[in-house]
This record gives structure tokens, sequence and C-alpha cells, in this order.
């Protein structure tokens, strides 16, 4: 179920200040209006869950993948990853979920990443609910709805005595000629969150022993005010033969805001500033708590979107909406 909200005078005041911020000094606090929709899934909760999510266009449609809940056989609500499809990116309705169906996805799944390669369209999520070994699997679907396992699950675990095992919010990109796969993951005390980096051959199956970590350390770790302990929930996106991240920084809830950084190489990363990219929301609106795990998605038509998830009450409720991101001299901002 989504609820739409329309743009009303208040929008119009805020894009005429909005307009007046430069891409580089532009540190954007929205209020759900300016978003143009509020994704609510209350398919198996009273209270709104979605977040997690990931937007791409497949066969003339939109997806959208998500975190979401399904009851299991005992009646007992665990994380799926839900879909949702829209014909304008703001109208979303959920149409199907998927299930844990192997062993490695025992507990549950959750957090979506996709990529479109040819025909197919391949999704990288994480099992969920044994905390310190959560791990990278991989699906395909031909239609975007209908997903086969990957045998060879998990295709990715963390390794390294840099990080406690646990490997997680997985964002594929290709980029300079092979496939990087960023997840998040914890020191080994699991008190501080922080991105790493994974690779595989443009031409692999993107299989289990086709990924290969690229760096024995974090490439992006906490270190500003705002951004807390924690940094997780990476997209991507390539412009020129620069790539950009956005990402989420501090925990849920703390409040987490989103940041960008870039990189050439895919590996080494630089912040593009020492300020919040997107902010939570004011007191008293919908993304009070928190404007966190982001996507950036780029249309057919060019036009870029950020999608975030926010929060505001005291249940373990997400909601989700989306804001217009253009760019001027190789710096994104918020129109």
């Amino acid at each position: 179920m989504f609820r739409f909200v329309p743009r009303g005078t208040f929008l119009i005041a805020l894009f005429t200040v909005v307009s007046l911020l430069t891409p580089s000094g532009c540190s954007h606090r929205p209020d759900f209006r300016d978003g143009e929709m509020l994704f609510i899934d209350t398919a198996y909760t009273s209270a709104p869950f979605a977040k997690d999510e990931n937007i791409v266009k497949f066969n003339g449609k939109y997806f959208m993948y998500y975190s979401a809940y399904y009851p299991d056989s005992a009646g007992v609500n665990r994380l799926c990853v839900g879909i949702a499809e829209s014909d304008d990116l703001t109208n979303w309705k959920r149409i199907s979920q998927i299930l844990p169906q192997q062993e490695a996805e025992t507990n549950a799944i959750c957090a979506p990443g996709a990529i479109i390669r040819n025909d197919t369209l391949h999704l990288f999520y994480q099992s969920y609910g044994n905390f310190g070994t959560e791990a990278i699997c991989h699906a395909t679907s031909v239609d975007g709805v209908n997903f086969e396992h990957d045998p060879s699950n998990p295709v990715f675990t963390a390794t390294g005595d840099w990080n406690c095992g646990r490997a997680i919010d997985a964002e594929v990109v290709e980029f300079g000629g092979k496939y990087f796969m960023y997840f998040a993951t914890r020191d080994p005390a699991q008190e501080i969150q922080f991105q790493g980096v994974a690779a595989a051959n443009k031409n692999s199956g993107l299989h289990a022993g086709d990924w290969t970590l690229q760096i024995d350390e974090p490439i992006l770790k906490p270190e500003l005010d705002w951004e807390g302990k924690c940094i997780e929930g990476a997209t991507t996106i390539v412009r020129g033969k620069t790539l950009y991240m956005f990402y989420a920084g501090a925990y849920n809830r703390s409040p987490q805001m989103i940041g960008v950084a870039t990189s050439k190489d895919g590996i080494h990363w630089e912040r593009m500033s020492q300020e919040p990219f997107l902010r939570n929301g004011e007191p008293g609106s919908w993304n009070e708590m928190e404007s966190g795990h982001p996507d950036i998605f780029e249309d057919t038509d060019g036009r870029t979107w950020l999608f975030y998830q926010g929060y505001n009450n005291a249940a373990r409720s997400w909601e989700i909406s989306k804001t217009r991101v253009a760019w001027k001299h190789g710096k994104p901002y918020i129109l």
C-alpha cells in the first residue's frame, strides 16, 4: 500500500530557497512533501515497514526491492525481500516477495541490491538473524518477479582480522571493466560499522568463488561527528570516469543521514563534503529520526532520483520516499 503526498505551497517556497544554494554548499533537510511519494507497506504489520530499498527499470517496468515482512508457517513475521512495482516512480504496489529457501538463508533475507546484465536481473541480498556471520547471497530473474536462488550461496563472506566476519547491504556496480561489490561489516568488537569492497571479473557468473576482497581494510569508515559509529547502505552511480557513493552515516535512528564520496578506482574514496548531503527531517516530520539507507537511481531519461528510508515514532517502522538529484560540475545537488 502507498500514500501519495501532493506538492503544495510549502514546496514552491522550498524550491525557491534551494535554487539559491550552490551545489557545493547544498545540505538539504526535507519535509516529506518534497519527496513526492511515501511508500508504506502494511501487508503483514500494523505499523508501516519498508526499508533498504533498491530501484531498477527492467523490461519497461519500475521495480522496487526492499526489506519487508512475511509470516512464516508458525505465523511469526520474518524478514524477506519485498517486490513493488510502479509505472511512474511515485505510486507503488507490493506485488510479490522473495522468501528464504536455502540453508544459507535459514533465518531471513533482506537488504537487496540489483544489477541488470543482458536480459537477466541479478539480485544480491544478505542473510539475516545469525549476527556476526551474515553473508551475501545471489539470485537471478528474467521477469523481475520470479527468482532462482544461486546454488552456490552465499556468494561472498567477509574475511580477514580487520572485520567480524559479517557482510551486509550489498551494492554491486560495473566500473573499470569489472564488477565491484560494496558491503558493510564491523570491526572484530562489533562496535564500528564500515564499508569493504570485493570484485569479480566482468564475464564471471557472479557466483561463490568469483568474488575477491580488494583490500584488507575498510575503504570508508565513520570519521565525522554526524557519522557516529556507522557507515552502511552504500549505493553507487557512475558518471564519466568517477564513481559516486551515497552512504548512510550513523546507526538507524541516531539520526541516520546521507553523505557522498567519490572514487577513481573503486577502492580509494574521498568525501565530497564534511556535512551530510541529506539530513533527517524536522521534529514532527515523517523522517524526524532518519533519512537513511539511500538508493541512487538514474532513469532512462537521464533524470536521477535519490530514494531513502525514514522513521519518526517509537515503534520499529520505516517508510520510503525520494527526492530529485541534479548535477553541476561533477557535483550532485538536490532540486
